[in-house]
């Protein structure tokens, strides 16, 4: 049973009677049934807790066992709603935190014996993981400290506590992270994990990416959150929303034993998705191949049976670069190399060199269409003869929102009330054959190039979007939102 399919009514006198806090720690709630209500317990719920909830209501009450991750979903669903009510009629309203710099407990479903404020960052946390969000947003404002998560790549408010509350919460976060409580002055990065359910309970491992940044009204944190577990689901053609076509490019190029092949667009657009999904399928075809990666930071771990990817890490602190990455990885024979991203004309140089000297090279560009890397490499002082020859392929990609179909687009708790969940790929493969090359080495431009491939088929973000609009999976304004100014 995954998070999401239990649609249930919280029991109105159990969430009066039992605070959240209990709620949470033990992980049980009552919801209403057809005839009265029940309680849903974890595996692991205690049986005497159970047992006194019956007391405290005076009533008999029947239970059912659900997986803690979802039940910990309806708990904070069923107390948030009540919050919300309380504070619109005037109730109790959270000002500041005590943070617990000697918790070393990073269960996210584990409250007890947290202070308010690591209980508060744990289950912003958990909600936002168990919403799919990508980050968590702690921004103080003058008059409050907002909390907004990213959720198909929309930053969407969830929380509003009081100003006060701002430092204890970045505390929290920093403690999770090992960074210095007491430096507020400078900008800090780090990385953490936490876990949903205990470790010895086989509990979910998810990673923390954290950044923190003095500005006038205190520090403001964002939290990547790297989670394999769902994060792996997608590295793979077939959750990637690929029509058949570009697929079927795809597999081609990944095929060949050497070039170079860009996959370009903004920043969460899906790019590391798609090289991941590629190296994969390389990885289960191909297993004879060393094929190993250069990224910044590794944003999810490839290694499994039947995946024999070696993934390294740029690190500054160690000396290590793109380009100084790029080239021990160059001395370890390899068939096929990801570069994380082409950042710079040292990088971009030894990844030419690499594809036109027998290896299959995959790495990123922040561009807004798949000709204008062309240009973007003869900007960072590529020949354009190197480009057009090392070149065999540049996919440009979006990914756009989904119409959420439960409620029409109307927006509802479920989509956030947006009208939209979830997300699909919508893509733009630009081949290099000799035309287009000659183009390339008269360094005719990006226009010229998106002309004549676009006279030869090549489908464009647009038309792309537009395919997705006709058949009622998307709507005009959210395709006009990711493709503007391409």
């Amino acid at each position: 049973m995954t998070a999401g399919t239990v649609v249930s009514t919280p029991y109105a006198p159990f969430i009066e009677a039992i605070p959240h806090r209990f709620a949470r720690e033990h992980l049980i709630i009552g919801i209403e049934t057809e005839d009265s209500w029940e309680l849903l317990v974890a595996a692991r719920t205690p049986q005497w807790i159970p047992h006194n909830v019956g007391v405290e209501l005076r009533q008999h009450v029947d239970q059912r066992e659900i997986p803690a991750d979802e039940l910990a979903v309806l708990i904070d669903s069923a107390y948030e709603t009540q919050t919300a009510n309380s504070r619109r009629a005037g109730g109790e309203s959270r000002s500041a935190f005590d943070v617990a710099p000697d918790d070393t407990d990073r269960d996210l479903l584990a409250l007890a014996d947290k202070g308010d404020a690591a209980q508060f960052v744990d289950m912003v946390l958990f909600q936002a993981l168990a919403r799919g969000a990508s980050d968590v947003h702690v921004q103080p404002t003058a008059n409050a400290t907002l909390v907004r998560v990213r959720v198909d790549g929309v930053l969407i408010q969830t929380h509003s506590v009081g100003r006060d509350a701002a430092a204890a919460i970045t505390s929290r976060i920093k403690v999770l992270a090992d960074l210095d409580i007491a430096e507020r002055r400078i900008a800090q990065d780090g990385r953490a994990s936490v876990t949903l359910g205990r470790k010895s309970d086989s509990g979910r491992s998810v990673d923390l990416r954290i950044s923190t940044l003095p500005t006038s009204h205190g520090e403001r944190v964002v939290v990547r959150l790297l989670d394999t577990a769902r994060d792996a689901g997608l590295q793979h053609f077939d959750a990637l929303g690929m029509p058949s076509s570009v697929r079927e490019s795809l597999e081609q190029i990944a095929s060949s034993s050497h070039g170079m092949t860009l996959v370009t667009g903004p920043t969460g657009s899906g790019k590391s998705t798609t090289l991941y999904a590629t190296l994969r399928w390389i990885a289960a075809q191909r297993s004879t191949l060393n094929i190993m990666t250069i990224e910044d930071p590794i944003e999810c771990d490839l290694s499994e049976p039947g995946v024999a990817v070696s993934q390294a890490q740029v690190s500054t602190k160690k000396g290590t670069t793109f380009a100084s990455g790029l080239r021990h990885i160059l001395r370890q024979d390899p068939d096929v190399v990801m570069i994380g991203e082409i950042r710079d004309e040292e990088t971009a140089r030894i990844a030419v060199q690499a594809s036109l000297t027998g290896h299959l090279v995959f790495s990123t560009l922040h561009t807004n269409d798949a000709a204008s890397a062309v240009t973007r490499l003869t900007d960072l002082s590529i020949e354009p003869y190197l480009v057009g020859a090392s070149l065999s392929a540049v996919m440009a990609q979006r990914l756009v929102r989904l119409i959420h179909q439960d409620c029409g687009g109307k927006g509802c708790e479920a989509c956030l009330h947006t009208g939209f969940r979830g997300r699909t790929g919508i893509y733009e493969l630009l081949r290099i054959d000799s035309d287009i090359r000659e183009l390339i080495h008269a360094a005719r431009g990006h226009h010229a190039i998106r002309d004549l491939a676009a006279s030869r088929g090549m489908r464009t973000l647009t038309e792309s979007g537009a395919e997705l609009v006709a058949s009622g999976k998307t709507s005009p304004a959210e395709i006009e939102r990711v493709v503007s100014g391409v």
